[in-house]
């Protein structure tokens, strides 16, 4: 199934290219222009604004929050019924320390609150909290994505292991561009598995 979209693209492989493009030009804008930092760090409002600002070129619902019910597998993420309240409780949580912040995280992947770019805008999403919050970011150039997508996959289970392969690459760079930008790289995500209403896999 392909997403209804901006570009009247119709065959999936071209899709993704044409998104992966967009979203790393649009994600190199939030940067340079100083977009995040005036982004209230750990609320909806600030992760809808990157979501938007990322793929609003290309989905009619970019910012939007998704009115179908998502599944990966086993897994269904947060029933739409009970989204809007979900992210309410999420904004709440506290994000003071690492352990407080990942863990944040973790409810806003299972929450997953946007039909497409979940994985893209969050991961920015949570760089801005570590940021603000401890002076530091991921240096996604030294998570290995398969260890990552697995433990991304096993966190609403249990977010040690996520949260030790994050720790190992914190970085004080909070301000270096290549480190900013390996979090956008698509080959992080895994939402291309997800279907939608039938909650099967493909």
């Amino acid at each position: 199934m392909v997403l209804e979209n901006k570009l009247g693209i119709t065959d999936s492989s071209e899709l993704a290219r044409q998104e992966e493009k967009i979203s790393k030009k649009k994600a190199l804008e939030l940067f340079e222009k100083g977009i995040l930092d005036s982004l209230e760090a750990g609320t909806f409002d600030a992760l809808a604004k990157i979501h938007k600002h990322l793929f609003d070129e290309i989905y009619y619902f970019a910012g939007e929050i998704r009115n179908v019910n998502i599944a990966k597998g086993n897994f269904r993420f947060a029933p739409v019924m009970y989204l809007k309240q979900a992210l309410e409780h999420i904004e709440q949580m506290p994000q003071s320390t690492y352990e407080e912040i990942i863990a944040k995280y973790v409810e806003m992947n299972a929450a997953h609150p946007f039909r497409e770019g979940n994985g893209r805008a969050t991961r920015i999403w949570l760089d801005l909290i570590l940021k603000k919050e401890l002076s530091k970011v991921v240096d996604w150039s030294k998570v290995d994505k398969d260890d990552y997508l697995l433990a991304m996959e096993r966190s609403p289970i249990k977010d040690i292991e996520i949260r030790e392969l994050l720790k190992q690459a914190l970085t004080t760079g909070i301000n270096d561009r290549e480190v900013y930008m390996k979090g956008i790289d698509a080959s992080y995500n895994y939402e291309g598995y997800f279907t939608y209403k039938t909650g099967e896999l493909k």
